[in-house]
């Protein structure tokens, strides 16, 4: 600031630049400080004139400031102290409580997202769904949805609830969007909310690639009609950010975006390569009808004109005639058991791994695929066994891990009944 004087009035710039006058001290913010025109700082806190139309008339200049104090008036005034401001350390991540969690694991034939699933593909595979992705139910809406977000740790970060109608399998809009928060609903002042992928859970199995798409409903849809990948979701088009894809460090990924988010995830995708190889699917701007685009058609949408019986494994993408499945290992029909409340299982799963290995381990492997269920086939049996083992022995009794437990007690029932 150049100027002939060396100490002037401050200019006004707002009220953050009036203060509250030493003489009067009206409430009001009349009173303007000198400040040093070399150090941009003001002279001292009495060191001004109050501007009120009252007769208070204080104004004490900067002269006046120096002759009672003996202090040259040419002698530069040091910089008033600035504390140094620090970035406070990050709070940490909160979780949901377990039995916030637990509590929402049932009431699943109230649930509107559920019946659409066993519309669509039956109760065998909504079944396997719903322990796959832990699919939950919340009574802040009748037959509403909660979409857990759960790390690799096993940790509850979150759950997305919404509401879907049970026979078109589509969000409920109105009168108004369907959307809320656990962690919201749970009304906690400290909450620290990070969020992480849903299905992130399932990505402690690294011996697939990962799929990712928007919606939390499209990826448990195209988990059965494409299982060669694991399928994970953002939430919407504009989370696909660093933070939520850095527990994808080194691995294969595909993005599925919906209609009309191709070009930015195709640019998301450069932005994101140094953490991971990814790739960007192109099916719906090459699939999708002039129709279909203006309804804003998601992978979910076209999937489901198809049968998923009808899709060959092998094949990332589905072709407008979906070919048929030719079973590589010929499975005899099996009678599966009814499902189980997973968390009546004890702490330890011990006695269930050591069972495990001694049966592995006394069989000779299959070297060609094998079909696990409806919506998994096992590639490479001895890597898939390896991996399940690894998990299951890592989390020892941690419910969140308990599907791995039970596809190699699944696996084991399908070999068991092949040799016999």
């Amino acid at each position: 600031m150049k100027t002939e004087y060396r100490y002037i009035l401050e200019p006004y710039k707002g009220m953050n630049t009036r203060y509250r006058c030493p003489n009067c001290q009206q409430r009001d913010k009349t009173f303007s400080l000198y400040i040093d025109t070399e150090t941009g700082e003001h002279v001292h806190p009495t060191v001004g004139r109050c501007n009120r139309e009252s007769n208070c008339g204080y104004h004490y200049t900067p002269k006046q400031y120096f002759q009672d104090n003996n202090i040259s008036f040419d002698t530069p005034q040091p910089k008033a102290y600035k504390p140094r401001i620090l970035n406070p350390p990050p709070k940490p991540v909160s979780f949901i409580p377990k039995d916030v969690f637990k509590a929402s694991l049932k009431a699943h034939e109230t649930n509107h997202f559920v019946q659409f699933l066993i519309n669509l593909f039956g109760v065998a595979v909504a079944n396997q769904l719903i322990s796959r992705y832990f699919i939950a139910t919340s009574k802040h809406w009748n037959g509403a949805t909660v979409f857990w977000q759960i790390d690799t740790k096993g940790k509850v970060r979150t759950g997305k609830i919404m509401l879907y109608s049970p026979t078109t399998g589509k969000r409920v809009k109105e009168p108004f969007n369907h959307i809320n928060w656990v962690h919201s609903l749970l009304k906690q002042p400290e909450f620290e909310l990070r969020q992480c992928l849903f299905g992130e859970h399932l990505l402690i199995d690294t011996t697939k690639p990962v799929a990712i798409v928007e919606s939390e409903k499209t990826a448990v849809i195209a988990s059965v009609y494409l299982p060669q990948f694991i399928w994970v979701a953002v939430g919407s088009l504009t989370n696909l950010n660093a933070e939520k894809c850095s527990i994808l460090k080194g691995r294969t990924v595909t993005l599925f975006p919906d209609l009309n988010g191709f070009e930015k995830w195709s640019n998301k995708a450069k932005e994101l390569s140094r953490l991971a190889n990814f790739t960007v699917s192109d099916l719906l701007e090459r699939k999708a009808t002039e129709t279909e685009k203006k309804q804003g058609f998601d992978l979910a949408d076209y999937l489901i004109k198809y049968d998923y019986k009808a899709f060959a494994l092998p094949d990332p993408e589905p072709l407008e005639t979906p070919p048929t499945v030719q079973p590589i290992v010929e499975v005899k029909p099996i009678k599966r058991p009814e499902p189980v409340c997973y968390f009546s299982k004890p702490e330890s799963w011990e006695q269930d791994i050591t069972e495990l290995e001694n049966y592995f381990t006394g069989i000779a492997l299959p070297t060609q695929p094998v079909i696990l269920n409806q919506c998994s086939t096992i590639t490479n049996c001895s890597l898939f066994i390896k991996s399940h083992f690894a998990t299951v022995k890592a989390y020892n009794g941690k419910n969140t891990f308990l599907p791995f437990l039970h596809r190699l007690q699944e696996l084991k029932q399908i070999l068991t009944t092949n040799l016999n």
